[in-house]
């Protein structure tokens, strides 16, 4: 794809025509049925709060999708949700495409009234975006992941005065992830 064409790219919130087609973009990103399992589970419990298609044409080429989760020594007001999983079809990659999904996705996270995303992702990548290592606000992870768990404040002040264990849906747990 040349670089004139990823302004032709289009991103939009998922329909339900288009769960073939974001299936088959999170298996060739993956190469495993893990991510695509997790992304039908999340949606089948109605937990796929915001899921955004990139589309190249009538094509879609890259998925992003967000689900609620728990903090343990938060207030009950905060409202959270993880980033899991992004994906872009491998000959779309590297062209920006997943960096729209990650910005328009935080943007209607914060739209949809969530205070706080997390990410356990590439350490090179997800700072762009203002993630910073999750362990600098008393977070921890079920993973026991370090540097990659990060996270982000979408309303001033959200990760002042929290801390504890983050859980993601229990669909993680049960597909593997």
């Amino acid at each position: 794809m040349k670089l004139d064409e990823v302004a032709m790219i289009e991103i939009r919130a998922e329909r339900p025509d288009d769960i073939d087609a974001i299936r088959n973009v999170n298996e060739c990103a993956f190469d495993s049925p893990v991510e695509p399992g997790l992304v039908d589970r999340l949606r089948a419990s109605n937990k796929a709060v915001v899921s955004l298609v990139a589309t190249h044409g009538d094509r879609i080429v890259g998925h992003i999708l967000f689900s609620p989760l728990t903090i343990s020594n938060a207030p009950e007001t905060i409202r959270a949700v993880g980033l899991a999983p992004m994906s872009v079809l491998p000959e779309y990659q590297n062209q920006g495409i997943g960096s729209r999904l990650v910005r328009d996705g935080l943007a209607a996270c914060k739209k949809a009234g969530f205070d706080i995303v997390v990410v356990l992702g590439h350490i090179d990548y997800y700072p762009r975006f203002g993630f910073t290592p999750a362990a600098n606000y008393g977070l921890e992870n079920e993973y026991g992941a370090t540097d990659a768990f990060m996270a982000l404040a979408l309303r001033e002040g959200a990760l002042e005065g929290i801390g504890g264990l983050v859980m993601f849906a229990p669909e993680f747990r049960e597909t593997g992830c």
